[in-house]
């Protein structure tokens, strides 16, 4: 049988007996193949396994996220809660979830991650599209980044573009889903995401962009913040207002895709022009000298966290007086200003050349307005009237009563005469200063070269109710009341004065007026020879008339008897520090250096009873949370407090006795009674009492002022030390601004009166010797002394009614008569130490 024919009798099954063989291939390469994915998913489990092991302890601890502490400004607030300022780049207002609109949220979920609620912190959808999209084009895009991995990467991740990042990102995210509630994830991403301009959170970009409350905002405004988070400078309505207006419309359209809003909605909302705008945090009280004096506190006592914490610091300033404050500080220099003559005008335009409305605009805008001046432009002048265009089509007419106290600067001590016309004045084309006066119509003015500060203290506890640091923060950023070390001239006395009631003498001790000379050679010629205010010597005169006349060789002599040692030691109880107090006689005049928050410490004390207290302005600090970080327990002047009613610690030291500050407190009303500050009398009160201060060439000038109830003091100078002029001392130049002040912040405050202590007589003196008055004596004063320091002698008849005020025989410290000339041994220098 032919072969082939063997072949096709075979049986059919022998056709196909190769399949078994092919079969058995195509099952062990799919054994094999499933084999190989196996090991290879076995491989990349493992894989997986080991890459989480490695970054699995990397991760932070997300339970950090239920106790969030946002990076926060510091903001500063008067007393009574009302916003000065805020410190730190990052603008932020937390939010409970309850707090935020139901539209915001949707508004972001359609923007960011409309499954939200339904992943499990990774969109694995999103993550597929995104790894497709970049497979095809080569494209990163953030489709698959869910809010979840947002929070992740806000909080715990830097800014990296890494694969090992990105993995971090996706483990957290799943981390946080099984611990925090999908609630709280959603309100941790509105208050941290950042939104531009250094806004932080859904509320903070509300008030930024648009200066309202989240809750406040319109559906089409709510579409336009939740559009920024994906790029908040491309999509910024202030800087691209077209690309922002497209992403604002896309959110708006996957809003009513979704269902979160209705067509009608839709159309409304996407009708509504782009309104946004920079708001900047509304400051509700103007005071930037006391948020930079919190803010240099703040800063010192918490570094840089003080910027990011978001404490709230409320204050010792109290509104009203600080507004009494400033306006005190700027009428007195306007006023020292006009009186020594107009400056000119700053600026002279050719209005031949420049005669629109916006040019003219052009000119004024450099000039801002300073303190209570603003700027304008002369157009036209006649004899009793000048047209001053203000800006922004803004006139004014002035009147000759607001030129006519306009006499030439010649230099500090001369002046012009006075003007009898504008024209003489003024000239078209000026570029001019004007302020409304009290009856509110516009008077040519000028900012003050002059400078001055004031303080003000509650004396029982040392907080700072007003302060003052110059004319105007703007004009010049120096605080003249912490920063500027001045001389306190005859505003020193008083410690002085102080040493020698506690070594002995009274108010009635006698100390010759008469010249005196000093061999000192760090004095120009080797020879100091202090002198009177007005060069007059008045011999023998009582301690009480000499405080209240600011006799200098008084002092000078009561320095001598007391000793520079044992004064110096007084005035560091009061607060003065060493470096402020030198080392010779002319401290007996103020010689040393104070600031006047210095000089309010100090006088504090005559105002409480006789206890240092110690001044501050920081009340209370509250953390983010409204917890209490920090309370003021300010030591406290408590004349009264004696055994159970000390609390303990709380107690301000005294720095003298109560018969000592008596005795201080009522020569000090002296002053005021028959002194050299009788101006402060229009006050009408009985509790006043203060010092006048003056230095050399009237370079500085004080009042140091107080009632038992608030103590003040005024300062006034040039920041060149040039002398303020002839006749400019602190009765004519920081009394008026004090006495301003007190009208007001005195105003419906009770007089207060300190009690005798115990240990003190009053008798009728003779007030030439400081002797007791004899019987008959038509001329006899009451005087205060210590039981133990009562007169012994009478003075002579004959004698007493021939003394004048100021005139004496001569008394010892404790009101004896003086031992013979002979007797009394010369000091030396260094027998004062």
């Amino acid at each position: 049988m032919p072969r082939y024919q063997a072949i096709r009798n075979l049986p059919k099954t022998s056709k196909k007996a190769p399949v078994p063989r092919r079969t058995g291939f195509l099952t062990r390469f799919f054994q094999f193949t499933l084999v190989l994915l196996l090991v290879a998913a076995a491989a990349g489990a493992l894989g997986a396994y080991a890459l989480y092991s490695y970054l699995e302890p990397q991760l932070p601890d997300i339970e950090v996220l239920r106790d969030v502490r946002y990076q926060m400004p510091m903001s500063i607030y008067t007393k009574s809660g009302k916003l000065i300022a805020q410190f730190g780049e990052k603008k932020r207002e937390p939010l409970n979830f309850e707090q935020i609109p139901q539209t915001v949220v949707d508004a972001f979920l359609a923007a960011e991650d409309d499954r939200f609620f339904d992943h499990p912190g990774v969109d694995y959808q999103g993550l597929a599209r995104a790894a497709v999209l970049f497979a095809r084009t080569g494209e990163k895009r953030q489709g698959g980044s869910t809010i979840t991995m947002q929070v992740a990467r806000n909080f715990f991740l830097s800014s990296e573009k890494t694969f090992f990042r990105k993995l971090k990102e996706i483990m957290l995210a799943m981390k946080i889903e099984s611990k925090l509630p999908k609630r709280q994830i959603l309100e941790l991403y509105l208050n941290k995401i950042y939104f531009g301009h250094h806004a932080y959170g859904v509320e903070a970009a509300a008030q930024v962009y648009y200066g309202k409350h989240v809750s406040e905002l319109s559906l089409a405004e709510v579409a336009m913040i939740a559009g920024l988070p994906k790029a908040p400078s491309a999509f910024n309505p202030l800087a691209n207002p077209e690309r922002a207006l497209i992403r604002r419309d896309y959110v708006l359209k996957r809003m009513q895709t979704l269902g979160r809003i209705t067509d009608a909605q839709y159309r409304e909302a996407i009708a509504e022009p782009v309104n946004a705008s920079l708001h900047t945090v509304t400051v509700e009280f103007y005071a930037p000298y006391v948020a930079e004096m919190v803010r240099g506190e703040m800063y010192a006592q918490y570094g840089e966290d003080a910027y990011v914490n978001g404490y709230k610091v409320y204050t010792t300033v109290d509104e009203r007086l600080q507004n009494e404050a400033k306006k005190a500080v700027r009428d007195a220099l306007h006023d020292y200003d006009e009186r020594h003559g107009y400056r000119g005008a700053k600026k002279q335009l050719d209005l031949r050349k420049i005669r629109s409305e916006a040019e003219w605009d052009e000119q004024l805008a450099g000039a801002e307005r300073l303190g209570d001046t603003i700027a304008g432009l002369v157009t036209a002048v006649s004899d009793t009237a000048a047209e001053v265009y203000l800006g922004q089509s803004q006139r004014t007419t002035l009147a000759w009563d607001g030129v006519r106290w306009a006499r030439k600067y010649i230099n500090a001590d001369a002046t012009g005469a006075y003007p009898r016309s504008v024209k003489e004045v003024l000239k078209p084309g000026d570029i001019v200063r004007l302020r409304s006066n009290q009856d509110g119509a516009m008077v040519l003015a000028q900012v003050p070269a002059v400078e001055g500060s004031l303080v003000s203290l509650d004396p029982s506890s040392g907080a700072i109710l007003a302060i003052v640091g110059g004319y105007d923060w703007n004009h010049s950023k120096f605080n003249r009341a912490t920063q500027s070390r001045r001389q306190p001239g005859s505003g020193f006395k008083p410690i002085l004065y102080t040493a020698a009631l506690e070594k002995g003498f009274t108010p009635a001790s006698v100390v010759n007026d008469a010249p005196f000379v000093f061999y000192d050679p760090a004095v120009e010629g080797g020879v100091w020879k202090p002198q009177n205010f007005g060069g007059k010597f008045y011999g023998p005169t009582r301690l009480r008339v000499a405080l209240a006349k600011s006799r200098n060789l008084v002092s000078i002599r009561l320095l001598r008897e007391v000793g520079l040692k044992r004064t110096i030691e007084t005035a560091k109880k009061f607060g003065f520090t060493q470096d402020e107090l030198p080392r010779s006689l002319s401290l007996a005049l103020g010689s040393g250096t104070a600031t006047p928050l210095r000089m309010a410490q100090a006088y504090s004390a005559f105002a409480n009873g006789g206890f240092r207290v110690e001044p501050y302005i920081i009340e209370k600090i509250l953390r983010q949370n409204g917890e209490t970080l920090y309370e003021a327990t300010p030591s406290v002047a408590c004349a009264d407090c004696t055994g159970d009613s000390i609390v303990r610690g709380n107690l301000a030291p005294r720095v003298m006795s109560p018969q000592v500050h008596y005795m201080m407190h009522s020569m000090l009303q002296d002053v005021v009674r028959i002194g050299t500050a009788t101006r402060a009398m229009s006050l009408g009160r009985a509790d006043l009492a203060g010092k006048t201060g003056t230095t050399n060439d009237q370079r500085d000038t004080w009042f140091n002022g107080y009632t038992p109830s608030l103590v003040t003091i005024c300062w006034m100078g040039f920041d060149s030390y040039q002398p303020l002029g002839e006749g400019e001392t602190g009765g004519h130049s920081a009394l008026p601004m004090w006495i301003a002040y007190m009208r007001e912040a005195l105003r419906d405050v009770p007089e207060k009166s300190f009690d005798v202590p115990e240990g003190l007589t009053t008798v009728r003196i003779d007030p030439g010797s400081g002797l007791l008055a004899p019987a008959g004596s038509s001329r006899g004063v009451f005087e205060i002394f210590p039981s133990e320091r009562v007169p012994k002698y009478y003075a002579a008849p004959a004698v007493s009614e021939r003394h004048s005020e100021g005139e004496a025989g001569a008394a010892s410290a404790g009101g004896e008569p003086a031992p013979p000339r002979q007797e009394r041994a010369a000091k030396s220098l260094e027998s004062l130490f």
